[in-house]
């Protein structure tokens, strides 16, 4: 009876102890684990604030330039040239603003290479001059990139020599002017409508990046491509922009070599890295630079230094590109060599920090 108490005692024990056991194993086994940090302000403000207002931008500026283009097909002055070419240079700024971020419809929908190919295709667009061919938007449209967008408008109005008089135009070339300038704008037009949430919305797959996003299924996959657009633009105006013409010494490789506008191009490319990292374009929002704090501040505010030292490096070489590229070789390689520091620290350190989220 002892015995048998005992072992119904100590059985009892047994099975009080191995419920305990289990509750506490089940207890275990089903916590809920730590949320993962969100980062949707990021990166719903970056795709609001910076890259749909971009486009916004690059639109009105536009429309403006098509203005000014009107205006001086029907008023042929001096006068009305050069507010022609302040209107082409500023629309210049956001689309160079926007070459951070160069996914999406611009990519997509061929806007890129419609818009911005260089070099301009001299023998051709002289051959299309000399036809017949009625130069309609349609026209222009259908043509290869290198006989449209914004630098086949720059040479039509500064010429091969950069310095053609108003008086210097033909007929045939402000018909094509005029045309290429529509078609700009119309192309630009594309591309915001398709970001604006008014329009195709594109911009609800960053808002909505890793909840209802057919493109970016988590909030790591949006803020990659981010970042990777960021390195790209780096490495383009570094090895591209930068390094093609100085080092091959050849000027037909320089971006915007009739208006002389390439070190705004640069410096407003290396802009958009900015745009991108802090959050910000006409206003203040969060951005990449917000997310690589929380993991090292040091490392966060060293990349915005580097941005700014690129941006002064560029501003520092003297005179033109085109007379750089010759005469002050050591100014452009210090502005490519600052520029491929901020590839550098996009690559080997902002990037793998993206990546561990």
């Amino acid at each position: 009876m002892k015995t048998q108490l005992n072992w119904r005692n100590t059985t009892a024990i047994g099975l009080g102890l191995m419920a305990m056991t289990f509750t506490s194993c089940k207890k275990d086994s089903t916590e809920t684990p730590t949320a993962k940090k969100s980062y949707s302000a990021n990166i719903s403000n970056i795709g609001t604030n910076v890259i749909t207002q971009t486009y916004k931008e690059l639109a009105s500026k536009s429309a403006i330039l098509y203005s000014e283009v009107v205006k001086l097909k029907d008023n042929q002055t001096a006068s009305n040239l050069d507010i022609a070419r302040g209107a082409w240079r500023d629309t210049r700024v956001p689309w160079e603003k926007s070459e951070g971020f160069l996914f999406g419809p611009v990519d997509t929908k061929g806007i890129d290479p419609a818009i911005d190919s260089w070099p301009v295709n001299k023998i051709d667009l002289d051959a299309v001059l000399a036809g017949s061919d009625a130069l309609t938007e349609s026209f222009i449209d259908a043509l290869a990139g290198e006989l449209k967008g914004f630098h086949t408008i720059e040479y039509l109005l500064w010429g091969g020599t950069g310095n053609k008089q108003v008086g210097d135009f033909t007929a045939r070339e402000f018909e094509y002017l005029l045309s290429v300038t529509e078609n700009l704008k119309n192309k630009t037009k594309i591309l915001a409508d398709s970001w604006d949430p008014a329009g195709e919305n594109f911009v609800k797959n960053l808002t909505e990046a890793g909840t209802s996003s057919s493109i970016y299924l988590t909030e790591k996959s949006a803020l990659q491509e981010l970042v990777q657009g960021m390195i790209g633009i780096a490495d383009e105006v570094a090895n591209g922009k930068i390094n093609d013409p100085l080092s091959q010494q050849d000027l037909s490789k320089e971006e915007s070599q009739f208006s002389h506008n390439s070190k705004n191009d640069f410096a407003n490319n290396v802009r958009s890295i900015s745009n991108v990292y802090n959050g910000k374009f006409n206003v203040n929002g969060l951005g990449i630079y917000d997310v690589v704090k929380e993991s090292d501040q040091n490392l966060a505010d060293r990349l915005n230094d580097e941005i700014n030292a690129a941006i002064t490096a560029i501003d520092n070489i003297p005179g033109t590109f085109s007379d750089a590229v010759f005469n002050n070789q050591a100014a452009v390689n210090e502005a490519k060599d600052k520029i491929t520091v901020i590839q550098t620290t996009l690559e080997s350190e902002i990037l793998p920090i993206i990546n561990n989220l």
